[in-house]
C-alpha cells in the first residue's frame, strides 16, 4: 500500500480532511499511509490552502508522461559515482541560490547535505568549493546566524567543525519564504503607493496577497511536517 501511487479517491479524502482542518498524521492515519506520503502530495500540488484533488491527480498524470531519469551510477565502494555526487551538488546548490542564500554559503550547505558525515571543517570547506579560508568564514557565519549549521570540536583537536543542523531542511525553507515575504512585502507598498484604484496598484496589491499566502502555507506545512516526524521520532 505506502508504495502505490495515490489514487484519485484517496487525493479527494485528502482534500476533504485539509477542509475539516485535519493534520497531516490524522489523514495520512485515515488513508493508512505514511504521513510524509501526505505531506509531500499537499505542498507538491499547492499548499493546504490550495490543494486540489483533481488538478494533483493531472498533475501526477503529466509528471508520469516525462521521460524518465536515468539511474545514478554507483561506485564500486558503494554510493554515488563520483561525478554524479559532484553534479547533484552543483545542481542543489543552485537551487538555494535560487531560494536567496548567497553562492558560497549554498555551496556549504549542499556539500553537507550530501556528506555522509553531516559535517566538516573550514579546510575541507574551502578544498571542495576553491575558496579562501575567508570566504568560508563569512559563509558559515551566516548559516550558523540562520541556524542552518552548528559549530563543534573536531574530536580531541583544536579545529572548528561545522555539523548540518537536524532542522537545516525546515530552516532552509524558512530562507527562501523570508526572501518571498520581502517580495510580498514590497509589493504591498508598492500597491499603496500607486493606490488601490489603479491597475498598477491593483496588480501589486493581488500579487503581493498570493506570494504572502504562499509563504504561510510554506510555513504551516514544514511545522505540520516536523511535529508528525519528531512524534514519530518520540514513539
Amino acid at each position: 500500500m505506502p508504495g502505490r501511487r495515490l489514487t484519485i479517491a484517496e487525493r479527494q479524502r485528502i482534500a476533504g480532511g485539509l477542509g475539516q482542518g485535519l493534520d497531516y498524521a490524522e489523514i495520512a492515519r485515515r488513508l493508512g499511509r505514511p504521513t510524509s506520503t501526505v505531506m509531500r502530495e499537499v505542498t507538491r500540488n499547492g499548499g493546504p490552502g490550495r490543494y486540489n484533488a483533481e488538478m494533483a491527480q493531472l498533475g501526477t498524470s503529466h509528471r508520469a508522461r516525462r521521460r524518465p531519469r536515468p539511474a545514478t551510477p554507483v561506485s564500486e565502494h558503494g554510493g554515488p559515482d563520483p561525478q554524479a555526487a559532484a553534479a547533484f551538488v552543483a545542481e542543489f546548490t543552485a537551487a538555494l541560490i535560487e531560494i536567496g542564500l548567497p553562492r558560497t554559503a549554498a555551496g556549504v550547505l549542499a556539500w553537507l547535505f550530501a556528506s555522509e558525515t553531516g559535517s566538516g571543517t573550514a579546510a575541507e570547506l574551502a578544498q571542495r568549493l576553491q575558496v579562501s579560508a575567508a570566504t568560508i568564514s563569512h559563509a558559515v557565519g551566516l548559516l550558523d546566524k540562520y541556524a542552518l549549521i552548528r559549530r563543534g570540536r573536531d574530536g580531541e583537536g583544536r579545529r572548528h567543525r561545522y555539523f548540518l543542523d537536524d532542522d537545516a531542511g525546515f530552516r532552509a525553507a524558512v530562507v527562501g519564504v523570508r526572501a518571498n515575504q520581502r517580495l510580498a512585502d514590497t509589493a504591498l507598498r508598492g500597491a499603496d503607493t500607486f493606490g488601490g484604484d489603479t491597475v498598477a496598484g491593483a496588480r501589486l496589491a493581488t500579487t503581493g496577497r498570493l506570494l504572502e499566502q504562499l509563504g504561510n502555507d510554506l510555513i504551516r506545512s514544514a511545522k505540520q511536517y516536523l511535529r508528525a516526524t519528531n512524534g514519530r521520532h518520540r514513539g
